[in-house]
């Protein structure tokens, strides 16, 4: 890439607006797959905390009913606030993701509208 890059840079053949278009859009090349795949892995990891959170929930629910059913020699409300603690912590990590590909999602339709706009302009002088 960093040759192709190059070559384009020392192209005598094109003019400024050519090798600026055949630049952007190796750019493009490179970073749009690499945005919609890690938008893709972000989406799968916040599917997986939802679904770690609900079945926190689920297992802290057990616990309170079983703690309020049986006198148990364990002290399951320690535990209980453990996974309240987990939970609060996978939010936590579950927001900021969602920050990020909100991030990513934005780059994306900047990187697209750029090109288009560049493709626009090169068509104009052509």
């Amino acid at each position: 890439v960093i040759k192709k890059m190059a070559d384009l840079r020392l192209s005598p053949s094109l003019d400024d607006g050519g090798r600026e278009e055949q630049l952007a859009a190796g750019i493009l090349g490179i970073l749009a797959p690499a945005v919609e795949q890690v938008d893709q892995k972000i989406g799968e990891v916040r599917k997986s905390q939802t679904e770690l959170r609900e079945h926190i929930d689920s297992l802290a629910e057990e616990l309170r009913t079983l703690s309020e059913k049986q006198k148990v020699p364990v002290d399951l409300d320690t535990y209980i606030k453990k996974l309240a603690n987990s939970r609060k912590r996978i939010m936590l990590v579950n927001d900021i993701l969602q920050n990020v590909q909100d991030r990513l999602e934005k780059l994306h339709r900047n990187v697209s509208k750029e090109t288009a706009r560049q493709r626009a302009a090169i068509e104009v002088c052509q």
